[in-house]
């Protein structure tokens, strides 16, 4: 079942300009999925209009099978949503914003408190649980945000910029919850335009500039499909050279159409007397692929 669908969603605001042109979209329960783009792109334009806080112009959507628009109060019990604006109330605490907020899901408030305490705990500030949100750090904030996302157990998580701000140890915190709640079979959909960071947490991305999805699919798909190549990489004796390699930062290196080969590859420089020291499949990053649609979008226009 999908948990998230787009057909031919739009969104024009006054003046004209489509924020959002004829998306088309599928994300299937269970699966971690980026969304990428230059700020402006039509991220949170898209988050919005599948949370319902926006009517699409033409089109549809639907979360986990369920109508944003005809159906809120459903879509808003399946979900939970956290903005690079957090909503949280200045004038109660850390916990309490998070008791008030699952309350509002229906859980008992003493299964609240556990759940909240818990979340403050994972993400390093249950030390500050009884601090007023107004007095908490920019930081801080951001984590207390995520904790709400999450407290009332969500089946669909929209994250905006989850890690926007954040010192490298926070943010690896996050990360880590993030993939956690994958794990027990969350669907995640991730907006944002830090792309190591997707990359080690995302199973399947969109790419989105200017309204329109430029790709869709696995690193290894969108590779292949803008034609980025796999390399094998090796390491070999100073004077050496090896035949159908190029020197490559240090390494020498030689297209890899099939994963499979390597070993192959690695025997046939072995038997051909060349040491070789070290050995790597070097594969796009997502990086690569990111910048190489976005070139090719520029270059169309």
């Amino acid at each position: 079942m999908n948990a998230i669908y787009a057909r031919n969603l739009t969104k024009t605001y006054g003046g004209g300009a489509n924020a959002l042109e004829k998306l088309d979209l599928e994300v299937e329960e269970g699966r971690v999925f980026g969304f990428l783009g230059p700020n402006g792109a039509g991220k949170t334009t898209t988050v919005k209009l599948l949370t319902g806080l926006l009517a699409p112009t033409e089109g549809e959507c639907a979360v986990l099978g369920r109508s944003p628009q005809r159906e809120p109060e459903e879509v808003h019990r399946a979900c939970g949503v956290m903005t690079e604006t957090a909503r949280l109330y200045s004038h109660l605490s850390g916990l309490e914003n998070l008791v008030f907020y699952a309350t509002l899901y229906g859980m008992k408030k003493q299964e609240a408190t556990e759940r909240g305490s818990g979340l403050l705990k994972k993400l390093g500030i249950f030390s500050a649980r009884d601090k007023k949100a107004g007095a908490y750090s920019t930081g801080m904030l951001q984590r207390l945000s995520l904790a709400r996302a999450l407290v009332a157990r969500p089946r669909v998580l929209f994250l905006d910029e989850p890690t926007s701000g954040l010192d490298p140890e926070s943010a690896q915190t996050v990360n880590r919850l993030i993939a956690e709640q994958a794990a027990e079979g969350a669907t995640v959909f991730l907006c944002t335009h830090q792309l190591r960071y997707a990359q080690d947490l995302c199973d399947e991305y969109g790419i989105i500039d200017h309204g329109h999805l430029l790709a869709r699919g696995s690193l290894a798909a969108m590779s292949r499909e803008i034609g980025l190549k796999t390399y094998a990489g090796v390491r070999v004796g100073a004077s050496c050279r090896p035949e159908g390699f190029e020197a490559h930062g240090g390494w020498w290196r030689t297209v890899l159409e099939e994963e499979e080969a390597m070993p192959h590859i690695l025997q046939r420089l072995v038997q051909s007397g060349v040491p070789v020291y070290e050995a790597q499949i070097v594969r796009p990053t997502l990086e690569d692929v990111y910048f190489s649609y976005i070139k090719r979008e520029e270059d169309a226009e």
